[in-house]
């Protein structure tokens, strides 16, 4: 069987904005801050990586970094190093750090880039089968229901269940076990070349797209139909 992996955070989805985030979880609080305090708090937070599938810390505070180099590996672990982040920024209310974390778990914090869904509906005609591996420490698939894209997927490999991340090569082989997909007959598609590129050492080509902002990446996906042909192989590409 041929067999499609994506990554999800910069591949498929892309979360919200930091000033977004922050704006929908100070509404849910009640929370009335002058703009110019809800801007400079929302690039503090950026630029402490707090924001999950944002961009990462400038700098990893010390005493964090053996925490962020696993932090995809259980929930528990997930949770406690983005708030530790977020923690770095003084905000009204304590309680607004926990908030933040739940905020960005919610569907509407993430949208999907504009030809996902196309390229999973292709994909489907064809009769190839999809699955997605993330480096994660939650529950995405309420998000890939929520817009309409859990019909196409028919498995889930993720981190915190499998208490193992990308790039090693388990959470590949776990995805495509549970496809019942040959390593070398399936494609892992993502945007992060030594995570997502792990997928080569268990023998997937493997195809990467840039991690940008939904409205300047409206066909990154499109060229996966290229590589993926009708007589069942596939083909890397960089």
């Amino acid at each position: 069987m041929i067999a499609v992996l994506f990554d999800f955070s910069g591949t498929l989805f892309r979360i919200e904005s930091a000033e977004s985030w922050l704006r929908g979880a100070l509404a849910e609080a009640g929370i009335v801050l002058p703009e110019p305090e809800v801007v400079e708090t929302a690039r503090a937070l950026a630029v402490a990586g707090a924001l999950p599938g944002g961009t990462n810390p400038v700098r990893v505070p010390e005493e964090m970094a053996g925490a962020w180099a696993t932090r995809d590996e259980s929930a528990e672990l997930h949770r406690a190093v983005y708030t530790g982040l977020s923690r770095q920024v003084a905000l009204p209310d304590p309680a607004l750090h926990d908030l933040l974390y739940d905020r960005h778990m919610s569907p509407a914090a993430w949208q999907p880039y504009p030809d996902a869904g196309k390229v999973l509906r292709a994909l489907r005609e064809r009769g190839i089968a999809i699955g997605v591996v993330s480096n994660i420490g939650w529950d995405l698939r309420p998000v890939f229901r929520e817009h309409g894209l859990d019909p196409y997927i028919d498995a889930y490999a993720l981190s915190y269940e499998h208490g193992v991340q990308k790039p090693d090569t388990r959470l590949f082989a776990a995805a495509c076990a549970h496809l019942g997909a040959e390593p070398r007959r399936t494609l892992m598609v993502g945007d992060d070349r030594r995570a997502d590129g792990g997928a080569a050492a268990l023998g997937c080509a493997v195809h990467f797209v840039d991690h940008l902002p939904v409205t300047e990446r409206p066909d990154g996906l499109l060229p996966v139909l290229d590589l993926v042909d009708e007589g069942g192989k596939t083909s890397a590409s960089g």
